[in-house]
């Protein structure tokens, strides 16, 4: 099979879809590697050591996206790359149907197989292909806040840790889960007050066990966000539902009753956001204001970060390139097994539950979709 990897065009995003490992063990194993030329250079991967491990340097994305039967990406395609996806392609990326009507019409309107990372499950272990990105954004989160909480950033001017003799910052995060769980040990880790919600009792039993004293764990409900939010310095919004939109957990009216020169970091940002006030932001133009309170809403935040984040990935993401690489979309999704719960459209077809109740459209399983 030819499998490509063109260079990502999202704003500063320099992730690239395979780390000169994953191509090293797909030429191995016979089959031939696209690369756009430099769509690794800002992870620290040049052409030269792509060449190196087996691949084929191509000099535009036009030929990976003409040529490739396989495309692994890092982010959804744009409107740009939309009338280079052809029918019977497959890609393999995360797509995130639910925070875009445009993108899943687009999908569908190709005929191409479409596996999302972030629906993909394995018996046992959760979302496997989410968590390496979610480590890394968790982790962010804090850093970003951080940095945005100083005055001359539109912050309220804490010092995340504070020092001997003040308070130091409270930080509230929304969510238990890989992202939530992170950023609650590196804001304890900087000496913060550490307040996280989950609405699951099992999960906040077992952070009890996995996170240090000065995080405090807390059921969570409508009540205790705002009370809550009132007095934070930074609130991380850390939910996620599994292919749907992400849940609102901050509207709008609350905004007024929290500081001037707190901070909002929402990671969900990118299934939708779980704060009314958020939308998509860029690294290069990462903030907005609304009513006093600083949002940092980046969409592709391991962008940031891309020798870390693009290793991360592809050691998590090349076992699922290989099966696809070796079977072919339509007997992936027949075995049935991992890779068939990431087809999230299949020959024009949604078939992803959650995308459809996002939407209110229906879906079907991708085995009746081949």
């Amino acid at each position: 099979m030819i499998v490509g990897s063109p260079k990502e065009i999202k704003s500063q995003e320099g992730r690239v879809g395979l780390a000169p490992a994953g191509v090293h063990a797909l030429a191995q194993e016979g089959h031939e590697v696209l690369i756009e030329s430099g769509a690794g250079d800002a992870s620290g991967f040049p052409d030269a050591m792509y060449a190196d491990a087996g691949a084929t340097i191509v000099p535009g994305a036009d030929e990976v996206w003409e040529r490739a039967d396989l495309v692994v990406k890092v982010k959804e395609p744009l409107e740009s790359e939309y009338p280079k996806v052809r029918a019977g392609q497959t890609l393999f990326t995360y797509f995130h149907f639910a925070a875009s009507r445009t993108l899943t019409d687009a999908m569908l309107a190709s005929g191409a197989f479409c596996f999302a990372y972030e629906t993909l499950e394995e018996p046992g272990h959760g979302l496997p292909l989410l968590t390496p990105m979610s480590e890394v954004a968790g982790r962010m989160s804090v850093q970003e806040g951080a940095y945005h909480l100083k005055r001359p950033f539109g912050g309220n001017g804490m010092l995340i840790g504070g020092v001997p003799g003040t308070q130091p910052a409270k930080v509230l995060i929304l969510g238990g889960g890989v992202v939530g769980t992170e950023a609650a040990r590196m804001a304890a880790g900087l000496g913060a007050r550490v307040f996280l919600l989950d609405i699951n009792l099992e999960r906040l039993r077992e952070l009890s066990f996995l996170l240090p004293p000065n995080v405090v764990l807390l059921h969570s409900s409508d009540y205790v966000i705002r009370e809550h939010l009132r007095d934070s310095d930074l609130v991380i919004g850390a939910v996620l539902v599994k292919g749907e939109r992400a849940p609102l957990l901050v509207r709008a009216a609350d905004l007024p009753a929290m500081q001037d020169g707190s901070v909002i970091v929402d990671v969900a940002v990118d299934q939708g956001g779980c704060v009314e006030t958020a939308r998509p932001t860029t690294h290069q133009e990462p903030t907005f204001v609304v009513d006093g309170v600083v949002h940092y809403c980046v969409a592709n935040m391991p962008g940031a970060v891309p020798r870390t984040s693009t290793v991360a990935l592809t050691n998590a993401t090349l076992p699922y390139v290989r099966q696809l690489a070796a079977l072919g979309s339509v007997e992936a999704i027949r075995k049935g097994g991992s890779l068939a719960t990431a087809a999230d459209i299949v020959n024009g077809k949604l078939c992803d539950d959650g995308v459809g109740h996002s939407f209110g459209v229906e879906w079907i399983e991708p085995k009746d979709a081949i």
